[in-house]
């Protein structure tokens, strides 16, 4: 399952980044979403989303919430 997927309010641990793009994986790598990390979704909209990873907050677009597999 992926991140756009995921149930608002409910913890997940990410389990992979799937993109062949390095410059994606390394710009989530930055914000703390690597593997074993956990991950929670705050808000969701038609075309973003709200997620909170190491007591941080970023909105995402759904293309890239959909390249985080939990």
């Amino acid at each position: 399952m992926d991140l756009s997927q995921a149930k608002i309010g409910e913890y997940y641990i990410v389990k992979e980044i799937i993109t062949d793009d390095e410059e994606l994986k390394s710009f989530l790598f930055s914000l703390g979403c690597y593997s074993g990390e956990s991950i929670t979704v705050v808000s969701q909209k038609r075309n973003s989303c709200v997620i909170s990873v190491k007591d941080a907050r970023y909105n995402i677009d759904m293309d890239l919430a959909r390249a985080i597999e939990i």
